[in-house]
């Protein structure tokens, strides 16, 4: 199976620009206002669970 890079690289794009944008989020958000309470969590599920770990951070982790 061949896999055409010009398909595939504005995901992978979509995906690395959501995740940093979720960090910086995390990281300048006071940790009061983290759904839980603690960031740590919620960088592991941004970092390690591809595109729906910062899209649910946006709609779930936030406290606004």
């Amino acid at each position: 199976m061949e896999v055409d890079m010009q398909l595939l690289a504005p995901l992978i794009g979509i995906q690395l620009l959501l995740m940093v944008i979720a960090l910086i989020d995390l990281v300048r958000r006071d940790a009061g206002r983290v759904a839980g309470g603690k960031k740590w969590p919620w960088a592991l599920g941004i970092i390690f669970i591809n595109t729906l770990g910062p899209i649910v951070y946006f709609f779930v982790g936030r406290k606004d």
